[in-house]
């Protein structure tokens, strides 16, 4: 649990992460989640834990290596976090193994889905499983035996190695008692056996427990004392001097293949590895007893997420559905999403209804005779986007296309850089944004002759451009042809790929410029309010929220009687409930079958009733170091859908809601069964279309 020091008003960033990987891993521990769905949650918490050591517990270590004395914002030294992390992250890892084996593989068992240990193998099994060795695996492995000559490997970030031990003497008379197996990632983590050999439904076999039993061949004549799987996580972040390179793209190219050989942060083995084994890839790898994990089973759980897919159980799965349109677009011919868009604003509420829109949007822009120019922005789009397809197709027909691609997009670089590249390729003008400042705004615009004069169409949101994240996380993406909020947006655009100073900007907040300063204007207004005796109200939901000032402010509002409530997915450094600092300020988290991913602001300004939406959270780095654009739902009615659809039936969630106290601790809100609300299955009933499994 976060513990951060005693009387400071922030919790510590670290700890609140993994206390969010623990709501994350109560979703595995459901029992009213359907079964292969836990087991995507245990592998949801792995591939966080990945990023969580590549990135945070890295910088840790390296404040640690720099001697960094400096106290953080929640009191405590980089030391002092590091060895609460550690503490907090084996019991965390311990948890999730326990719920693996004593939980979820037991329940897939009982329903014919079963992991087959090589004890469990029969005859023909071992048979297949022996040629499948022989024609699959032994060509593609390469054994490295240790010795003067052959180094330690430098084995890739995350990557699965086995550590083999090994008795008597080689070919050439050598006589290493250690060797490294790497298994290629082009290699399946899992093997589903077929059909005329398995003993249930379906019979899966690890890639480890294939080598384990056929290592032997590839050391002729040794005798195998061991085999021990193991991964190392390394640094991952990527270093570019952005100030002294002359092309980001081809800097950034050369510096991302070493994203594979950072420093190793973290060693995984499983349970067999022995205590001489572990000491010695701790010392090759540069690590210590805090960073080693041993666990009972496969030692890269994320490999597990695809096994779902392999399996037709519907009934082991979230009931399937198909997102649902806003009544203007539910038309049956084809629709003219321009003169939709000219006759009301258009609210997008995401996976409950479509991304369709949005790429229809692009693609309709790419054809229309009367589009002179498209304009977007480019965070994370996936490696096969229709979107970009139609971008590419716009350029090749003539028409001016801009596209701002973030290539320091984590994780998403390489992918971004194959987009540019084919941008550029057909004439778009390709920009990398803002040097020292990832381009994080979601923006698109359309600039469409009409009656002879130009108009502007925009479509911003709170998500990427991205159709495979649309189904899975919460956002809203808003259309509009407003002039004044096309003008802002435009100008976004203008500063992106042009020099000059900021315009003034008449609705949206921007990062680095105003974000920060308009928010503390919005908290400090409802605090004067407060303070005049007029009604007032915050209510904000995000990823995070962890800027020192924006939290002063809002422990200043609550001080003067603004009722706030946060919703907070992750990280919140904001301590709830203090008498005398925050005994108005209320934190929930909603976790559940979808990422929560809207960033939506409520104030209720005097009876305005102030509506926005962004792309960023609260927090420092969206603040200062991106480009963020925070922009304004006017219309009353879309307005109202926001408040209902985005908090209010949140605050009432009372199945998937976390409430915080003021140590950071989180404790399941509950419900007679009778008035269970769940904030995700109301909103699916509501807007989205249901779907019968096939075969119902």
């Amino acid at each position: 649990m976060p513990n951060s020091s005693i009387g400071s008003q922030f919790i510590n960033r670290e700890l609140g992460q993994i206390e969010f990987n623990r709501r994350v891993l109560a979703q595995a521990d459901n029992k009213n989640n359907p079964l292969l769905e836990r087991l995507k949650f245990l592998c949801i918490v792995s591939s966080n834990l990945d990023e969580f050591f590549e990135v945070r517990v890295a910088g840790l270590k390296e404040q640690i290596t720099l001697d960094t004395h400096g106290f953080g914002p929640d009191g405590m030294l980089p030391q002092q976090v590091f060895k609460l992390v550690a503490e907090q992250a084996h019991s965390l890892v311990a948890r999730q193994y326990r719920l693996l084996n004593q939980d979820v593989l037991p329940g897939l068992a009982n329903e014919g889905i079963r992991f087959l240990r090589r004890a469990a193998w029969n005859d023909a099994q071992r048979e297949w499983i022996k040629a499948f060795f022989f024609r699959e695996l032994m060509p593609v492995l390469t054994p490295i035996g240790l010795d003067i000559s052959h180094p330690f490997p430098r084995v890739l970030n995350k990557s699965l190695n086995f550590a083999i031990e090994l008795e008597g003497k080689d070919a050439f008379g050598r006589s290493s008692g250690t060797a490294i197996v790497q298994a290629p990632r082009v290699l399946p983590r899992v093997i589903l056996l077929p059909g005329e050999i398995s003993t249930s439904e379906y019979n899966f076999v690890f890639l480890s427990s294939i080598l384990h039993a056929h290592v032997g061949e590839l050391f002729s004549g040794m005798s195998v004392l061991g085999c021990y799987q193991f991964r190392a996580t390394r640094n991952s972040d990527l270093f570019v001097d952005e100030e002294e390179v002359k092309n980001l793209r081809v800097a950034l190219q050369g510096e991302l293949p070493q994203r594979h050989f950072g420093n190793a942060v973290r060693l995984e083995v499983a349970d067999n590895c022995p205590q001489h084994m572990a000491d010695f890839l701790l010392e090759q790898l540069g690590l210590t007893r805090d960073d080693f994990y041993q666990v009972e089973g496969p030692v890269n759980l994320v490999r597990l997420m695809q096994v779902p897919d392999r399996i037709d159980r519907p009934d082991l799965k979230y009931p399937p559905f198909i997102p649902g349109l806003p009544l203007t677009l539910q038309k049956k011919k084809a629709v003219d999403i321009f003169q939709i868009i000219r006759k009301n604003d258009v609210l997008l509420h995401h996976p409950y209804q479509s991304f369709q829109p949005v790429i229809h949007f692009i693609q309709q822009a790419s054809t229309d005779p009367d589009v002179v120019a498209i304009k977007q922005t480019v965070y994370r789009t996936g490696t096969d986007s229709l979107v970009m397809t139609a971008l590419i197709a716009a350029a090749s027909s003539g028409k001016e296309v801009t596209v701002v691609v973030e290539l320091l997009a984590r994780f998403d670089e390489e992918a971004n850089i194959n987009w540019a590249s084919r941008l550029e390729e057909v004439g778009a003008h390709v920009v990398y944004g803002v040097v020292g400042h990832k381009t994080h705004a979601k923006m698109a615009m359309v600039v469409r002759r009409e009656e002879g004069k130009l108009r502007r169409y925009v479509h911003v949101g709170t998500g990427n451009y991205h159709p495979s994240t649309a189904r899975f996380y919460t956002d809203f993406g808003l259309f509009t042809c407003n002039e004044e909020v096309c003008a802002d947006v435009n100008e976004v655009f203008m500063q992106l790929t042009g020099l000059g100073k900021a315009g003034k900007l008449k609705h949206l907040w921007q990062s680095p410029f105003s974000f920060h300063s308009q928010t503390l204007i919005a908290i400090g207004n409802e605090a004067q309010n407060a303070k005049a005796g007029k009604p007032t109200r915050i209510i904000a939901k995000m990823n995070a929220l962890l800027e020192p000032e924006v939290i002063k402010a809002l422990y200043a509002a609550s001080g003067a009687g603004v009722k706030i409530d946060l919703i907070v997915r992750g990280v919140c450094a904001l301590r709830p409930g203090i008498a005398g600092l925050s005994e108005n300020i209320r934190v929930r988290s909603i976790i559940g079958r979808f990422l929560e991913h809207t960033r939506i602001f409520y104030f209720r300004s005097g009876g305005t009733h102030a509506m926005y939406l962004s792309s960023a959270d609260w927090m420092d780095r969206n603040f200062f170091r991106r480009i963020e654009i925070c922009f304004p739902v006017l219309d009353p009615r879309l307005k109202k859908r926001v408040l209902v659809e985005g908090l209010n039936t949140y605050l009432r969630d009372n199945t998937q809601a976390w409430e915080m106290d003021s140590n950071g601790n989180y404790r399941l809100r509950s419900a007679r069964a009778s008035k269970k609300l769940c904030a995700q299955e109301a909103l699916l009933a509501e807007l989205a279309v249901a779907r019968q499994p096939e075969g119902q």
